[in-house]
């Protein structure tokens, strides 16, 4: 048997504020949009919000590629979120690698191929 989908979960203090996070600032589409449980699509890709989160520090695996990582930092910062590690390429990578966190407390990563 094959899933129908897969979903990229992350907690959600405040439900309208983590939504318009990812949305107007990191480029996803509503799916669903409720207090307590919203997702986001890009592509095929979903990542799921789940309310009632306390806002403090919650590491995730979340990853996203952009063209110019500097760019989405820069625009992390001006909606409310907040970047840990500026990007950088680490030795014998292909990618430029930054982390941010949103302002529900999650943590995830900003990614440029650079080949």
């Amino acid at each position: 048997m094959r899933p129908e989908k897969v979903k990229f979960m992350l907690l959600a203090a405040n439900m309208q504020r983590a939504v318009r996070f990812y949305t107007a600032c990191l480029g996803f589409q509503e799916i669903f949009v409720s207090e307590f449980w919203s997702e986001l699509s890009f592509g095929d890709a979903i990542l799921a919000l789940h309310g009632g989160h306390d806002g403090s520090l919650n590491p995730t695996g979340l990853s996203l590629q952009y063209e110019d990582v500097f760019e989405i930092a820069s625009l992390i910062e001006q909606s409310g979120g907040r970047i840990v590690e500026a990007p950088f390429q680490r030795e014998g990578e292909p990618i430029l690698l930054g982390r941010f966190r949103d302002a529900e407390g999650n943590e995830g990563f900003i990614t440029q191929y650079v080949g």
